[in-house]
C-alpha cells in the first residue's frame, strides 16, 4: 500500500459544512451591528441639535426650526447644524418655549426623536433624551 498524503473528499465536505454553519450564525449578528450604528448616529445628531438649539437660544432668545440633511454630499444647515451622512433631522420650534426634533436615516426605517420644553414626541418620553423606535 502506498503512503498517500492529503484529505479525503468527505473530510473536505465536513469542513465546508462547518464553515457554512459558522457563516450562517455570524451574518445576522453583523447586520444587527449596522442597525445599531445607524441608530447611534441618529441619536448623536439629535444631541448635537440640542446643543445647537440652546446656543441659538442663548444668542437670540428663541428656538429655530427647519430641516437639515447631509445626503450624497449635499449639505443644508439649520443655524450651523450639519447632521451625519445619510441622516435627516427635522426640527419644530415654538419660539421661546421649546422645540422638538426627529431624525431618520436613509439605511433604516426607524426614527429617533427628542424634545425640550414642549409635549412629548414619540418615541421620546423623557425631555432632553433622544429615543429611537
Amino acid at each position: 500500500m502506498q503512503n498517500r498524503k492529503g484529505f479525503t473528499l468527505i473530510e473536505l465536505l465536513i469542513v465546508v459544512v462547518i464553515i457554512g454553519i459558522l457563516a450562517a450564525i455570524a451574518i445576522p449578528k453583523f447586520a444587527n451591528t449596522k442597525e445599531k450604528a445607524y441608530l447611534a448616529s441618529m441619536k448623536s445628531d439629535l444631541r448635537n441639535m440640542a446643543t445647537t438649539q440652546e446656543s441659538y437660544f442663548a444668542d437670540f432668545q428663541l428656538y429655530t426650526g427647519g430641516s437639515s440633511s447631509n445626503i450624497a454630499g449635499v449639505t443644508a444647515s439649520m443655524a450651523g447644524f450639519v447632521p451625519s451622512a445619510g441622516v435627516t433631522v427635522a426640527a419644530t420650534a415654538t419660539g421661546g418655549t421649546g422645540w422638538s426634533a426627529t431624525s431618520t436615516h436613509t439605511a433604516t426605517t426607524k426614527t429617533c426623536a427628542i424634545f425640550i420644553g414642549v409635549a412629548a414626541v414619540a418615541p421620546a418620553l423623557v425631555e432632553g433624551e433622544p429615543k429611537c423606535q
